[in-house]
C-alpha cells in the first residue's frame, strides 16, 4: 500500500513564538492541500492526513528543499508573512511539501529533524 503524508518546514532562524509557528504551519498545510490534485488529496485524507513538522535553519534551506520537491513533481506551498506581529513583512516563514507519496517526500526531507 502506498503511504501519503505532508511535511511542513519551519524556519528556526526567525525565532517565532509557538502560536505564530502554529498559525504559519496551518497556512502552509491548507495552501498546499488546496493545490493538490483531487485524487491525491482523497488518498491522503483516507489515511488520516498525516502531517510532520520539521525544522530548517534559513530561507536558503527553504529554497533548496522547494527546488528538490518541485523537481520530483511534489506539491509545495511557501508562506510569506504580512509582518503584522513577530516577523518583518515579506518574511518566508515556512513551506509545505505534499500531500504526496511518503517515499518521494522522504527523498527531499529525510534527513531533517522534527521541530
Amino acid at each position: 500500500m502506498i503511504s501519503y503524508k505532508q511535511v511542513i518546514l519551519v524556519r528556526t532562524d526567525l525565532e517565532m513564538g509557538k502560536g505564530k509557528i502554529a498559525a504559519q504551519v496551518a497556512h502552509a498545510a491548507v495552501d498546499a492541500s488546496l493545490k493538490a490534485p483531487a485524487a491525491l488529496l482523497k488518498a491522503w485524507r483516507a489515511q488520516g492526513m498525516p502531517k510532520i513538522v520539521l525544522k530548517v535553519n534559513s530561507i536558503d534551506d527553504i529554497h533548496k528543499h522547494k527546488a528538490r520537491a518541485e523537481d520530483l513533481g511534489l506539491v509545495t506551498a511557501v508562506i510569506t508573512d504580512a509582518g503584522h506581529t513577530q516577523v518583518e513583512p515579506g518574511s518566508v516563514t515556512c513551506m509545505a511539501i505534499g500531500p504526496g507519496k511518503e517515499e518521494e517526500i522522504n527523498l527531499v526531507v529525510g534527513k531533517l529533524k522534527l521541530l
